[in-house]
């Protein structure tokens, strides 16, 4: 009887070790369940954001269609111009390659998309990269990009510092003959185009840009960027 009853008391054990074992991994298999559902709806809900963020921007005018520049000039080749308003080397380029550039807009052989990038707000106390870009889609409103810009580099500021607060941005906007005025004004003080040069700084990063200046011409990268180089890339385009 005794042993009967020791082999009974055996199987009762084995029998709630078992449904223990069972009660756990059902425990970890609807942890990792919910734990895989979690991460999925934290991925479609990351895809939501990401495409509702890139998609909420208002191009400024003499944006090409996708919004990602200012495009300037008819000719039949295109030139793509990445550059920082607090980039050095971008100052340089304009001094040495931007008459060539505007030759080259006013003889009707290129078409200039400009995209102006803000990869160097870390460079600044005030995200002036972005302050400027965003000032430069105003002064596209109002229908003095280039001017603007050349004006820009002319007075870049230093980096590792405040940069032009929004009073010089717009005395800068107002010097080289802005329409309207207090439009171009309301427009940098209120950060009307950050998020659109939020955009173009995105996809210049999604497109493999990560320097500037980035110069390309129909689509391919220049590694010489002198006014020579330039125009020989320009004519065997």
């Amino acid at each position: 009887m005794s042993s009967r009853k020791g082999r009974k008391d055996a199987a009762r054990v084995v029998r709630k070790q078992i449904a223990r074992e069972k009660r756990r991994t059902r425990t970890i298999i609807t942890s990792i369940a919910a734990a895989a559902l979690l991460v999925i709806a934290g991925l479609i809900g990351w895809t939501v954001y990401s495409s509702q963020k890139s998609k909420a921007y208002t191009s400024p005018a003499g944006a090409n269609h996708e919004g990602t520049g200012i495009v300037i000039g008819q000719g039949p080749v295109t030139i793509d111009l990445y550059e920082d308003y607090l980039c050095p080397v971008c100052k340089q380029f304009q001094d040495t390659s931007g008459p060539t550039i505007t030759q080259l807009v006013n003889e009707n052989k290129v078409r200039v998309l400009y995209h102006p990038v803000a990869f160097l707000n870390r460079f600044s106390t005030t995200q002036y990269s972005t302050r400027a870009s965003a000032a430069s889609g105003c002064a596209a409103d109002g229908a003095r990009f280039k001017e603007f810009t050349d004006a820009l580099f002319a007075k870049q500021p230093p980096e590792n510092s405040p940069g032009l607060s929004d009073a010089e941005l717009i005395d800068i906007g107002v010097s080289v003959g802005v329409v309207n005025r207090d439009n171009f004004s309301s427009c940098v003080k209120d950060g009307t185009f950050k998020s659109w040069s939020a955009h173009v700084t995105d996809d210049a990063s999604r497109s493999g840009i990560t320097g500037t200046p980035t110069v390309k011409v129909n689509g391919k990268e220049l590694t010489d960027r002198s006014p020579e180089g330039i125009k020989a890339a320009v004519a065997a385009a």
